[in-house]
């Protein structure tokens, strides 16, 4: 960033300044005045913004969420041949700029996530994710030909994130019709560029966080990221790092736009495993480091603390230090408040340790809340017996007590379990509930999985069950995985729904609001957009007995061994007769038949 130089040479400064020396600083001080407006004229074109979330979970346990949001003031303008060429990156990282400008993405969103939100116990999340990793982009009409890019970026994709995305094929790739909109400015609805994919045995772990660390502008040096220790944040129950990009509008009128990243990063902490025995916490003991300075890049640093059980009977609890702001606002349909603390405020930090570790302590013994029951959730499970036919059920709970609303269903099911979609069946308070909308594509063996979406409304206070039975393949022996006994992963369910909200929630863009609330913006005050994930299935197949083979490998070696051995030996052995000669055991007993008087051998 250039500092503008201002020389302003007083009365005893030109009396001792040469002709010459007076010149130059005549010159320089122009030059720093032409800089100064040139900058005025030309503002900055990227910008950086830092967030954390700070929530106690009705279940003793704490969630902290990362927001980590850049935005980069490039043209989308697609030329010389689909593919716009930049040169200038200033915040946004180069490698993933660099992808997306080769691979002509208009948006792409990829996740990582070990563990599954309890949704029962800890409430709504602000972004969920489905166990493993999951990949879904969006292309450029100018793609001639989706599957190749597809290939090929999550091909550049694994390198980059160190992950397993290369194992994407056409077997766990879809193309939905109805689900995944885009979530940026470009209205598109031709889904034949639009490609997904889950791979729910994708193992998260550090070789996946220090790259996405490296997209940071300021890296883990410095800002919130100081606190994404790895040690620490892969010992807790739930951990998931996102990365979005979409295009965004640069200004009101929206007369050009810009890319922008978001990188969410969500873990909850269990207080009482971490040898705690309370809910008090701070950032020293969740994280064993503190904030020491803030990333000189960011124009936005702020750390917010969920405090909307602070008044409840029961439940006190004492902040340390006291937020200087309060924020009340409404996230997933309910008012809740936030302690705010600007991390650009120097005041807050420590004047004797220069660093801040906000702490909270309870004062009260007593320290549960009953947790609030999410509106909208689901679950998935399978049942049956034996590993011939089975049974994928699916509940879906809308515990509204007066509204009604529709949800958007996408099962993707492995091709080695062939659904019988006959037995498809929709109930709901034990009367049959139609789909307004149905697509089905049937899987082909060893090239693509099966793909269902259904429309479904969802009465209020209601619980709808679907199910569908299917029928378990047996593989080839050489298409099973190390350990087979294990189980076979069958995708997490999709489910998106706009849900009434209880109180009605602002949608004035202009005022000032948490990074979070901006991924899924929603016009209408009295819906809000939710996409929830159920759990992974694990499905048994028929797997043969791997020993059988290598104990007949041995039987017949061994057989072939003594029979073909035996066989050549008599065919290229040659038989002798050897005639007996005397020896010494003959001397010795024609010497013994000699002293008894017998006659020699």
């Amino acid at each position: 960033m250039a500092v503008p130089i201002v020389i302003g040479p007083g009365r005893g400064l030109r009396l001792w300044l040469a002709p010459g020396l007076l010149l130059a600083a005549c010159l320089l001080t122009a030059g720093a005045r032409a800089v100064a407006a040139r900058a005025e004229q030309c503002p900055q074109r990227d910008r950086f913004q830092e967030e954390m979330v700070l929530k106690p979970l009705g279940s003793g346990d704490l969630a902290a969420s990362f927001q980590f949001h850049t935005r980069w003031d490039a043209e989308l303008s697609q030329r010389d041949g689909g593919k716009s060429k930049v040169s200038h990156y200033r915040l946004f990282p180069k490698s993933l700029g660099q992808v997306i400008s080769k691979f002509s993405v208009r948006e792409l969103h990829l996740s990582f996530t070990h563990g599954f939100w309890r949704r029962g116990g800890w409430g709504q999340p602000f972004q969920q994710t489905p166990p493993g990793a999951e990949l879904w982009v969006w292309f450029q009409p100018s793609v001639s030909c989706v599957d190749t890019a597809w290939k090929e970026l999550t091909n550049v994709l694994s390198g980059l994130f160190c992950a397993s995305l290369n194992f994407i094929d056409s077997t766990n790739t879809v193309t939905p019709t109805a689900s995944f909109k885009p979530l940026g400015i470009i209205n598109e609805t031709d889904h034949k560029y639009l490609r997904y994919a889950a791979l729910p045995r994708e193992i998260v772990c550090t070789e996946n966080l220090t790259p996405w660390k490296k997209l940071l502008p300021c890296g883990s040096k410095a800002g919130l990221a100081v606190l994404l220790k790895a040690e620490r944040l892969f010992h807790t129950s739930y951990h998931s790092q996102a990365v979005h990009v979409r295009p965004v509008c640069r200004d009101q009128l929206c007369t050009s736009t810009s890319w922008e990243l978001t990188q969410s990063l969500s873990v909850v902490f269990d207080l009482y495993a971490s040898g705690s025995g309370k809910r008090e916490w701070s950032l020293f003991k969740m994280f064993s480091r503190t904030l020491t300075e803030v990333c000189p890049l960011a124009s936005q640093s702020t750390i917010y603390v969920d405090i909307t059980d602070k008044d409840k009977a029961n439940d006190t609890y004492e902040l340390m230090p006291p937020a200087p702001m309060r924020l009340n606002t409404t996230v997933h349909g309910r008012s809740r408040s936030y302690a705010v603390y600007n991390l650009l405020n120097p005041n807050l930090y420590s004047i004797s340790s220069q660093s801040l570790n906000i702490a909270l302590k309870w004062k009260l013994s007593k320290q549960f809340v009953l947790p609030e029951e999410p509106v909208f959730h689901a679950e998935r499970y399978v049942s049956g017996f034996g590993l011939q036919t089975g049974k994928i059920n699916t509940l879906i709970y809308n515990n509204h007590p007066s509204r009604s609303f529709p949800v958007l269903l996408m099962e993707i099911v492995p091709w080695y379990l062939r659904l019988y979609v006959h037995t498809l069946t929709i109930n709901t308070k034990g009367k049959e509930n139609k789909p307004s909308y149905i697509h089905y594509q049937p899987a082909k063996d060893r090239e693509r999985p099966h793909l269902l979406e259904m429309l479904i409304q969802l009465p209020a206070n209601s619980i709808t069950k679907i199910g569908i039975e299917f029928e378990r393949a047996l593989l080839k022996w050489t298409e099973y995985p190390p350990d087979p006994n294990h189980g076979f992963y069958v995708s997490s369910s999709v489910l998106s729904a706009l849900v009434p909200s209880y109180v009605p929630m602002e949608t004035n863009s202009t005022k000032p609001a948490p990074l979070f609330t901006r991924l899924f913006p929603c016009s209408d005050s009295s819906v809000y957009f939710v996409r929830l994930y159920t759990e992974a299935l694990l499905v048994n197949l028929p797997t043969p007995d791997f020993s059988m083979p290598y104990n007949v490998i041995c039987l017949t070696c061994t057989v072939i061994a003594v029979g073909y051995g035996s066989f050549y030996n008599l065919l290229t052995r040659t038989f002798q007769v050897v005639e007996p000669s005397g020896g010494l055991a003959k001397r010795i007993a024609n010497a013994i038949r000699k002293l008894r008087g017998v006659a020699p051998i």
